[in-house]
């Protein structure tokens, strides 16, 4: 028989972490699907009501995401144009009822491949904070998500938040996604680009592709060859598409999903340019 526990209080809630074997609820949009076909024998602690998880605010020099913060939420944030790409991702996470439910740890955590709002937050140099009985530590988002379904999540914790660093320079970010259709749709590849520039030259680039990895992955070689010049989509190249391993299956080739990428990250400088 499944038991439910929904705490109000955050140390509640790291108690009952602490014990062991409970599913994290954090939206449901993932969870319930899951089990519609098979139900499942378990503990499940609903994080919902912590109000500690939710919303946006601003530090001196990062702004923290609420691990519970809906996508909705996100798309009407007032928020600089460095999260321009997580806001256009934020419309592509199913219908507008997943967006009202769904939330940003619960993507993350559901560590899909083809994860919306991973490309963006990547590109935004996003680290996970994390929250045990015992303490709180913070980790890179790519060390966070090591494979579909798989993360650094130890079993007595919760994600509490994601702390996106304040740019040096001015930025501007963009996401594209190509799926089979216009909405409602798991991507065949996507990419997100997050671009710092002084007097019109590019001091910093983060470039992420996902749906083309088992993870999402940045573009370090392509990053390294934009920086220090004017912006340029023509300096693209297919060797700078090296880290990305895509597979074929039932929405596209390996080949297809690499030259999608290389369409999509040129689109992506050529609309930030």
């Amino acid at each position: 028989m499944s038991a439910y526990a929904r705490p109000t209080r955050i140390d509640d809630a790291l108690k009952l972490r602490a014990r062991g074997g409970f599913s994290v609820l954090a939206g449901g949009t993932d969870h319930f699907p899951a089990r519609v076909e098979r139900r499942r024998d378990e503990r499940v602690l609903d994080v919902t009501a912590l109000a500690e998880l939710r919303g946006i605010t601003e530090a001196r020099d990062h702004w923290r995401l609420g691990a519970t913060t809906t996508w909705t939420e996100v798309i009407e944030a007032k928020l600089p144009p460095l999260f321009d790409a997580l806001k256009l991702a934020a419309r592509e996470v199913g219908g507008v009822q997943i967006q009202n439910a769904g939330t940003l740890a619960g993507n993350l955590c559901n560590a899909s491949p083809a994860a919306d709002g991973v490309p963006p937050l990547l590109a935004l140099d996003a680290r996970v904070e994390l929250a045990s009985a015992s303490g709180r530590r913070t980790l890179p988002l790519e060390q966070f998500i090591l494979g579909p379904r798989r993360t650094a999540l130890r079993e007595d914790e919760l994600v509490t938040a994601l702390l996106i660093p304040k740019p040096r320079h001015a930025a501007r970010s963009h996401f594209l996604k190509l799926g089979a259709r216009k909405y409602l749709v798991i991507s065949i590849a996507m990419a997100a680009a997050v671009i710092e520039r002084e007097n019109g030259v590019v001091r910093s680039a983060r470039i992420a592709v996902g749906a083309c990895s088992p993870v999402a992955r940045r573009l370090p070689a392509l990053e390294a060859a934009l920086a220090g010049r004017k912006l340029d989509p023509e300096i693209v190249r297919a060797e700078h598409f090296a880290p990305l391993t895509p597979i074929d299956d039932v929405r596209g080739s390996a080949d297809y999903r690499n030259e999608a990428a290389q369409t999509l990250v040129r689109r992506l400088l050529e609309a930030l340019a």
